[in-house]
């Protein structure tokens, strides 16, 4: 993410945009949270999209990154806004995230250095989410809200960061 550092570099702390995805892992009825390793905090799977990546791409690989699951996206579940995200160093941004329902392909979810602890919750088993993105994104979630896959336009092979 070397374009964040990039824009970090020109405005500092100051707020900005970013695009983020991520998934609802179901299994067995309940919902796969992270405890988040930066605030020690619960919140969904996902994370920044990168540069020429569909938010469809950018969900299954934060979930990949982050649990050690390949998952399969069943179902898209809207887009989700977080108006002030703070980071620790004092970083801020407004979060625009898209959010999809998905399935494990199998496996048990493993930590990475981004996560002290994975799990899953029934509805009401549920801990503190520590965004507002994330809250709505469960709260849609088991209100029963499913949209259509996005059919997103990828970026072709060829293409580079520089066009």
């Amino acid at each position: 993410m070397d374009y964040i550092k990039r824009i970090r570099g020109a405005v500092g702390h100051d707020k900005i945009i970013l695009n983020s995805s991520g998934a609802v892992v179901v299994k067995d009825g309940k919902i796969l949270l992270q405890r988040r390793a930066d605030n020690g905090k619960w919140g969904l799977t996902g994370g920044i999209v990168e540069l020429n990546e569909t938010f469809a791409e950018a969900a299954v690989r934060e979930v990949r990154e982050e649990t050690g699951l390949e998952i399969k996206l069943e179902a898209f579940l809207g887009i989700f806004h977080n108006h002030d995200m703070i980071w620790a160093n004092g970083d801020r941004a407004h979060v625009i995230s898209a959010y999809f329902i998905a399935s494990p392909l199998g496996g048990e979810p493993r930590l990475d250095d981004e996560s002290l602890e994975l799990r899953y919750f029934a509805q009401d088993e549920l801990p503190e989410l520590f965004a507002e993105d994330h809250r709505a994104a469960v709260k849609a979630f088991f209100e029963g809200q499913r949209l259509p896959l996005l059919n997103e336009n990828p970026v072709k092979a060829q293409q580079t960061e520089a066009e």
